[in-house]
């Protein structure tokens, strides 16, 4: 997952699979969800919720293969595009020790003023700290 420049770890909980016996396909958004909120806390951790905020506006969720109960997946995170309002990620879903993924997924985000609830530009600083984060993660795989 050379291009991915984070990942989340995390086990599938008895809680989230259906009578399939599977992880019920509504959770692997929250997996996504976890993760990207771990993405935004290591990035900037002082200003989620005070200074910067985002909602999801759409989300495309291509299943490949299903997870199982106790099956430790890790959720790979990048930052594929910021615009003037809205950020694009794209996640690959992988179970441990494997590479060939469970889910795929691109998902838009929209920023929002924290105190007003109301769409409003990416702020510069988060743009930076998101492009710095990923510019070092890319030098250090080269």
């Amino acid at each position: 997952m050379e291009d991915y420049r984070f990942s989340h770890r995390l086990k599938v909980r008895y809680s989230e699979i259906d009578g399939q016996k599977i992880v019920f396909n509504a959770h692997y958004l929250t997996y996504i969800d976890v993760a990207v909120s771990e993405y935004f806390e290591q990035i900037l951790p002082h200003e989620m919720g005070t200074e910067f905020d985002f909602v999801l506006a759409k989300s495309i969720l291509e299943y490949k293969r299903s997870a199982y109960l106790n099956d430790w997946l890790t959720i790979w995170c990048r930052m594929e595009r910021i615009g003037t309002k809205s950020m694009t990620m794209k996640f690959i879903m992988t179970r441990e020790d494997e590479e060939d993924p469970i889910l795929l997924a691109e998902i838009i985000y929209v920023s929002v003023d924290p105190q007003k609830h109301l769409p409003c530009p990416v702020p510069n600083f988060v743009r930076e700290k998101i492009e710095q984060f990923e510019l070092e993660h890319i030098q250090k795989i080269d």
